[in-house]
């Protein structure tokens, strides 16, 4: 997970979003967005203030604004993986750190999600990551769902991954991982019953692991 923080922090120095990008009701609503102040969030997080700082002035050079909206996180991710579709695992991934669900990721998403998946508990990040898989925000995780994630994160990873792997694989894959998880068998994982088998299964953290290091 905590590839996140290379991802989004390195960007900021590398790359400045078009305004004209922005949605025009966005840009109407939020170009003057100001985040909350630095000790709020010092104590909402594991960040020293100077550490915000640093972050905030990284945010605000690429993203002027004060938000990133979807295409611009889109195009900023998919950088960092030339050689496949990093397009859905982005959409997924944004839809993560926009808490707020209104298509705008702000300075204070951002930081508490890297606070989360930088310092945070094992239990933290799991259930960061179990809210990642959960799709439609119902609080479980179907076959289908971890499907179009494990897809997600296959097809971003381009000639690394294909064609190596065979088109069955991601399911294959998905089924490994409902067996461990899904214990009463009813086709849906809970937040608990993810968080318990990742924690008792050494195989299935390590697997975990690695998709995590594309987060």
């Amino acid at each position: 997970m905590g590839a996140v923080v290379g991802t989004l922090t390195m960007q900021t120095k590398q790359r400045r979003p078009s305004r004209d990008k922005l949605d025009d009701e966005l840009e109407l609503t939020i170009v003057c967005h100001r985040p909350e102040g630095l000790e709020l969030l010092e104590a909402q997080t594991n960040f020293t203030k100077q550490e915000l700082q640093i972050l905030y002035r990284g945010f605000k050079n690429e993203c002027p604004s004060g938000v990133v909206n979807e295409e611009t996180f889109k195009q900023i991710y998919s950088q960092f993986f030339p050689h496949g579709d990093a397009s859905m695992y982005a959409h997924y991934l944004f839809n993560a750190f926009d808490t707020s669900n209104n298509g705008a990721i702000k300075f204070k998403d951002f930081v508490m999600g890297m606070s989360l998946l930088l310092r945070g508990t094992l239990r933290e990040k799991l259930e960061w990551t179990f809210h990642l898989y959960d799709i439609n925000r119902d609080g479980y995780i179907n076959r289908e769902e971890m499907t179009e994630i494990v897809r997600a994160i296959y097809d971003m990873m381009g000639k690394y991954t294909y064609p190596a792997l065979k088109g069955d694989v991601p399911q294959q894959h998905v089924d490994a991982f409902f067996q461990k998880m899904d214990k009463n068998k009813d086709g849906v994982v809970t937040l608990e019953e993810f968080v318990v088998a990742c924690q008792e299964d050494e195989t299935m953290m390590r697997s975990m692991q690695l998709f995590e290091n594309v987060m």
